[in-house]
C-alpha cells in the first residue's frame, strides 16, 4: 500500500555553510570540507628508531670525545707531521705502486680471464692454473719469496731452450726491493683481477650478443659497443674495491724496506718514540685517499649506470641538497601565505606609485 505524500518524511535540509578565513580572503564550505580542513593527521610513532638513533649517537659522541680529549694521540705531533717531506715521498710512493701494481694487474688479469673464457681447453687450464696457485698463498710470503728468488735462480737468461743463452743477468742485481714489490704485487692482482673482468663479461646477456651477430656486427665492435658497456657496471663496484685493498696492501712493503707511507713513519717513531701520533699520521692519509677513491668510484658507477634502469641516473650528493633546499623553500612559502600577499601588494602599490611618478613627469 502506497504512503500518501502528505505523509511521508520532509527530506532534510542541506548542513548550512560554514565560512571559513584562509588569509585575507573568507570563503564557504560545508560540513565534509570544514572536516577536511581541520582534521589532524597523527604520524604513527617510531620508539625503537628513536631510542636506537639516540643509544648511536651517544656511542658516537663518546668515540669522538675520546679521540679530542685523550692527550695520547699528540694531536699537535701529528699536525706537525702530516705533510713533512719524509712522509709526503712515502705517500707519493705508496700511490705510484698503487697505479701501477692495479695497471699492470688488470691487463694481465684481462688476458688470463680471455683465456679462461677461450675455447681451447690448453688456455683455460693455465689460466686456472695461475688464478689457483696465486689466490692461495698468502701475499707477503709471495713477496718473501720473491725477494729471496736468488736461493732458487742465482741467474736469469734469455736464448733457446737446452741451448746457447744470448742475455744473462744475475737475480740479485735484478730484484731489488721496490722491484720485487712491483713484481708481487701485480701477479696477485692479476688473479684477482682476472676473476673481476671474467665475472663481468658473464654477466652480459647472451641474447644481446646473438643479436649482434645477426645483424652482422664485428667482434670488435660487439665488443667495443655491447659487451664493454654492461659489463663495467659489475666490474667497476668489484675494481673499486680492489683499488682501496690494493692502496692499504701497499703496507706489507715494509717488511722489505721499501720506503712507503708506512715504513716512512716507522723510521719517524724509532728515533722519536712518537709511536702512536706518527701511526695516526699515516691512518689519516689512508682515510683521505681512500674517501677520494670512493668518491671517483661513485662518479664511475654513475657514468656506466646510464640506460640501466627507468628512474635515471642515481643522484648526486649535490643534486640532493638542491632538492633539500627546495623542500625547505616550499615549506616556508606555505608557512606565510599571508606575508606573500602582502608583500605582492606593497609590489603593486610601489608600482602604481612609480607610474603615477612617471605621468606627472611627463
Amino acid at each position: 500500500m502506497a504512503t500518501p505524500p502528505d505523509v511521508l518524511p520532509a527530506p532534510s535540509s542541506p548542513p548550512a555553510p560554514v565560512p571559513i578565513r584562509r588569509g585575507a580572503a573568507t570563503t564557504t564550505a560545508t560540513a565534509p570540507d570544514l572536516w577536511a580542513a581541520t582534521a589532524r593527521i597523527v604520524p604513527r610513532r617510531r620508539t625503537g628508531q628513536w631510542i636506537s638513533a639516540a643509544v648511536a649517537l651517544l656511542l658516537f659522541a663518546m668515540a669522538v670525545n675520546s679521540l679530542v680529549r685523550n692527550k695520547a694521540f699528540q694531536w699537535d705531533v701529528v699536525a706537525e707531521w702530516f705533510t713533512a717531506t719524509s712522509v709526503m715521498n712515502g705517500l707519493t710512493l705508496t700511490l705510484w705502486l698503487t697505479a701501477v701494481t692495479l695497471g699492470l694487474g688488470f691487463v694481465l688479469g684481462t688476458v688470463l680471464a680471455t683465456m679462461r673464457l677461450s675455447a681451447n681447453p690448453v688456455l683455460r687450464t693455465l689460466s686456472w692454473i695461475y688464478i689457483w696457485i696465486f689466490r692461495s698463498t698468502p701475499a707477503l710470503v709471495q713477496l718473501l719469496l720473491f725477494f729471496n728468488i736468488g736461493a732458487l735462480y742465482p741467474t736469469l737468461g734469455l736464448g733457446i731452450p737446452f741451448g746457447p743463452e744470448f742475455v744473462t743477468v744475475r737475480t740479485v742485481n735484478l730484484f731489488g726491493p721496490t722491484f720485487t714489490a712491483v713484481v708481487g704485487l701485480t701477479l696477485l692482482e692479476a688473479a684477482y683481477a682476472a676473476e673481476v673482468v671474467r665475472g663481468g663479461i658473464l654477466s652480459v646477456d647472451r641474447g644481446q650478443l646473438e643479436a649482434a651477430a645477426a645483424l652482422g656486427l664485428g667482434r670488435w665492435r660487439v665488443l667495443r659497443r655491447i659487451v664493454v658497456p654492461q659489463a663495467m657496471r659489475s666490474i667497476v663496484p668489484t675494481a673499486g674495491n680492489m683499488l682501496i685493498s690494493a692502496l692499504k696492501g701497499t703496507s706489507i712493503i715494509s717488511v722489505l724496506a721499501v720506503s712507503d707511507l708506512l715504513y716512512s713513519v716507522q723510521l719517524v717513531y724509532l728515533q722519536s718514540y712518537q709511536v702512536i701520533p706518527m701511526l695516526m699520521v699515516a691512518t689519516l692519509w689512508y682515510v683521505v685517499i681512500t674517501t677520494v677513491l670512493s668518491v671517483g668510484q661513485f662518479y664511475v658507477e654513475r657514468h656506466f649506470a646510464k640506460g640501466a634502469t627507468r628512474e635515471g641516473l642515481p643522484p648526486t650528493p649535490l643534486h640532493r641538497a638542491r632538492a633539500a633546499y627546495r623542500r625547505l623553500r616550499a615549506v616556508a612559502d606555505e608557512a606565510a601565505p599571508g606575508e606573500t600577499g602582502t608583500s605582492g601588494a606593497g609590489t603593486g602599490g610601489t608600482g602604481t606609485g612609480g607610474t603615477a611618478t612617471g605621468k606627472d613627469a611627463r
